[in-house]
């Protein structure tokens, strides 16, 4: 599967979210808007690749680059399916600059609420959007994830840190249904190593349920970073575990790994912290 990685820069001011225009070469093609988006050239880090990427084609600087979330998804493009990874940052640019689009684009303009605005959002942005603004919901998976993976929350607790350790986990079908849910007391552990086994439970119960494809949600941006390549691993209470999930992973014909707040994650939470009460009660 082919895997398009991608930088996403998040503008505000008072009249709302930068977006901009695509120029498509044709004049009888739909209009499409997007938030800045560039690729990383050879030899770059994402974040410089940010700031030439909104230099480059909005005319705009940078004056601080944040990293505010990691996302995948899959989604159509022609016959196949394709992994798109995009790096979203909240962008700060200097002074009161008014953008100049150029190149790929064409025009711009700031919008609040999206709902009500005549704009037609690609297919990329639309996903940054529902995923970074919490749209999906453990009762809502969008059908652009995957035509037919299932979608599984995972979240591991310690309480002491390290302390009493749980795993908790919920499978939720691409009917928006749940399948199953459940958590396991793990023993003493520290939070970073509770939220690997969490996921490595997750991956465990996808592969126990016979699913192919499967899109995994954690709160841990840490995990989720590290499972993406973003970042390596070196802890090394981590790296058996970490190593355990990328041979698991061989079982699958597609997965994703997507960040989440914990308030859309609070099933999963629930799970993990009602494995330790009931070992502790025991």
């Amino acid at each position: 599967m082919k895997q398009r990685i991608r930088v996403v820069g998040i503008i505000r001011n008072e009249d709302g979210i930068l977006i901009l225009k695509r120029n498509l070469g044709r004049h009888d093609a739909p209009v499409f808007w997007e938030l800045p988006t560039g690729k990383i050239e050879f030899g770059e880090q994402p974040e410089e690749a940010m700031v030439r990427s909104l230099s480059e084609f909005t005319g705009l600087h940078a004056s601080a680059v944040k990293l505010k979330d990691v996302i995948t998804f899959l989604a159509l493009e022609d016959s196949s399916r394709l992994s798109n990874l995009y790096i979203v940052y909240e962008v700060t640019v200097s002074g009161n600059s008014k953008p100049t689009p150029r190149d790929r684009y064409v025009s711009y303009k700031y919008v609040k609420d999206f709902a009500s605005a005549n704009v037609r959002l690609n297919e990329a942005s639309t996903s940054v959007f529902e995923i970074i603004e919490g749209k999906i919901t453990s009762d809502r998976v969008s059908s652009r994830d995957t035509a037919s993976a299932v979608a599984i929350y995972v979240d591991g607790a310690s309480r002491g840190n390290p302390g009493p350790a749980g795993t908790g986990y919920q499978v939720i079908g691409v009917d928006g249904k749940v399948i199953e849910k459940g958590g396991e007391f793990i023993g003493f552990a520290t939070s970073r190593v509770a939220e690997y086994f969490a996921m490595k439970d997750g991956i465990e119960k996808a592969i126990e349920l016979g699913f192919k494809s499967a899109h995994f949600f954690s709160d841990s941006l840490m995990v989720v970073n590290q499972l993406n390549g973003i970042f390596t691993v070196k802890n090394p209470d981590i790296i058996p575990i970490y190593n355990d999930i990328q041979n698991l992973l061989n079982n699958f014909d597609s997965v994703s790994f997507t960040h989440i707040s914990r308030s859309e994650n609070t099933v999963a939470d629930s799970e993990a912290n009602r494995a330790i009460d009931d070992l502790i009660k025991h």
